[in-house]
């Protein structure tokens, strides 16, 4: 089978976040899928299929080391550049329809830049008390240091913390937080900085360089709730000494894009 390694949110090889994917994998067992992912070691692995819904272009299956989840985000642009450079022809001009474990993804294709339409959350809103301490502990904060937390579940589960400012989030060390802990924090640049937000994520594993439902989930809130314009641009991996960028739009139709630079990085084929 076919082989890509993509590498997301930005436009230069080597400083977003990777995804390793597999083309015409409608042969290959959950079993086998679980395990390539683990042994790509990346934190996720995708499988491109044959859909079963007649709209879609493209079916996904999104594996992490851990096991499979219903979307993510940079799997979801790396995948459609992977599915478009291997030939993939859109039923739409300009626009994809990915097929995966949450239903149905609009992929926009502007100028060979790639946004996703962030998903409906499965959960918003408030964090009880008692886990917002133990994140708080976890990340080696107090709890005066965090300005407002929502959850932003749109399949991974986020935890999502607003701290002060950019340079608060790239000062933390999550060296206590829990192993099955799912937390993104954010915090604010400098007005007439070339970033609007910093963001990182942490999960089980470690922490991801560049997040696409983390950053879909924050624009939800952060644009609803007025903390954030119709357009802005977030940096996160810095810590991990990648450049992601990632560009968020609040279109006519009330549909918020998440979008980045996607480089082909490998392409090969695979014996599973």
């Amino acid at each position: 089978m076919r082989f890509s390694q993509i590498d997301v949110f930005t436009h230069e090889l080597m400083v977003g976040n990777p995804v390793a994917v597999v083309h015409d994998a409608d042969a290959v067992s959950d079993d086998d899928m679980a395990a390539f992912a683990r042994w790509t070691n990346l934190s996720e692995t995708t499988f491109l299929l044959t859909p079963t819904d007649p709209v879609a272009d493209y079916r996904l299956r999104i594996f992490t080391t851990h096991g499979e989840l219903p979307f993510a985000g940079h799997p979801t642009l790396g995948s459609a550049r992977a599915w478009l450079a291997a030939g993939g022809v859109p039923k739409q001009h300009g626009r994809l329809v990915q097929e995966c474990g949450a239903g149905l993804v609009r992929v926009r294709d502007r100028g060979g830049r790639l946004a996703f339409a962030a998903p409906p959350l499965l959960r918003s809103g408030p964090v009880d008390e008692a886990d917002v301490e133990r994140v708080v502990a976890g990340l080696g904060l107090s709890r005066s240091d965090v300005v407002d937390v929502q959850w932003g579940d749109n399949g991974p589960g986020w935890v999502i913390l607003l701290l002060a400012s950019a340079e608060a989030v790239l000062a933390v060390d999550p060296a206590a937080l829990g192993a099955d802990e799912k937390v993104g924090i954010v915090g604010p640049h400098p007005d007439g900085s070339a970033t609007d937000f910093e963001v990182r994520a942490f999960f089980p594993g470690g922490e991801d360089p560049v997040t696409g439902s983390l950053n879909a989930s924050i624009a939800q809130w952060f644009i609803e709730s007025g903390r954030a314009p119709s357009a802005y641009t977030a940096a996160q991996g810095t810590v991990l000494g990648r450049r992601g960028r990632v560009h968020i739009e609040l279109d006519d139709d009330d549909d918020i894009w998440v979008g980045g630079d996607t480089v082909v990085g490998i392409t090969g084929t695979v014996d599973l």
